[in-house]
Formats: structure tokens, sequence, C-alpha cells
């Protein structure tokens, strides 16, 4: 049986999730520094795992 697809989030999914504004989103995007995002067409889109890693080595990244 294949495995359930994961939701995509998009960027106001996103920053909903991390309680941040859109453009903050948009911003890391531009600067290479936020999460992996894939493009689906012209949409930007975000795998909740790859938002997880990212968040577990800012987190990594704080405590060095």
């Amino acid at each position: 049986m294949p495995k359930p697809l994961m939701p995509l989030w998009s960027p106001e999914d996103l920053a909903r999730y991390l309680s941040v504004p859109v453009k903050t989103v948009y911003s890391w995007n531009y600067q290479g520094t936020g999460p992996k995002y894939s493009r689906v067409g012209r949409h930007v889109r975000y795998r909740p795992d790859d938002v997880d890693a990212w968040l577990a080595a800012q987190a990594g990244g704080a405590a060095a």
C-alpha cells in the first residue's frame, strides 16, 4: 500500500505555523536561509518534514 501523501504548505501556511509574517517567509526564500522549498509551477510549497528539520537545525545552531 502506498504511503499517503503529506499535504504541502504554502508560504501563508508556513507563516501561520511559525507565527511570523508572510513577508519574513519570502525574505528567507530570497536569502536562502529558510526551510527547503519546492516550486510547483510558479507556486512555492514546503514539506512539513523539511520545515521540522530546518527548525531542529535552528535550535541546534542556537545551542552551539
